[in-house]
């Protein structure tokens, strides 16, 4: 599993602009109606930047509490919209409780480590869902090693290696913190 890579292996092209970290695109949680839940911020978009591709969600952290609980249910909805939920199978409720547990682990290690998180974004096409989190850390996220099952704590990215198809770290040059990324397939 990648630690350091920016993007996963594929051909799946450039991320969306704004989608993989890079700063401009997000939406602020003080334009929100809903008190930080934001609304789709563009339509959808192909990995080419043309519509009717990928479908991207973002987040904003700014000002808010209950972060865990809110990018789970910002999670969900986007999981309704895009018709994953309500699962019509076993292998499909699977797949969107592994997209809502990722969301935790990594949120919750923002929380932990790296004075929370900041922005959340979702980008999900045909094949993958990706997941981001962006915060001011300045640490390396890793599976702990060896892993000890049985002992409370330091689980959150070895569950995160154990259910995605990739994960790493992005760091922009000139940018304080690290957008922290984990792919998981889509349902078929």
């Amino acid at each position: 599993m990648s630690t350091t890579r920016p993007f996963s292996p594929g051909d799946r092209g450039p991320e969306p602009s704004g989608a993989s970290g890079t700063p401009g695109g997000a939406a602020s949680a003080a334009g929100a109606p809903d008190g930080g839940v934001a609304t789709p911020t563009a339509g959808p978009v192909s990995p080419e930047g043309r519509p009717g591709g990928a479908q991207v969600r973002r987040l904003s952290f700014e000002d808010q509490s209950g972060v865990v609980p809110l990018a789970r249910d910002f999670t969900r909805q986007a999981l309704y919209d895009w018709g994953w939920l309500p699962a019509a199978t076993a292998d499909r409720r699977a797949a969107a409780e592994d997209v809502l547990l990722v969301v935790s682990e990594l949120v919750t290690n923002a929380c932990l480590h790296a004075e929370g998180p900041d922005l959340l974004t979702i980008t999900c096409d045909r094949k993958v869902i990706r997941l981001e989190v962006t915060d001011r850390g300045t640490g390396q996220p890793s599976p702990r090693t060896p892993h000890r099952a049985g002992r409370p704590g330091g689980h959150g990215m070895f569950i995160v290696q154990r259910l995605c198809l990739d994960w790493g770290v992005q760091r922009l040059p000139d940018v304080a913190g690290k957008t922290v990324w984990a792919e998981l397939g889509t349902p078929s």
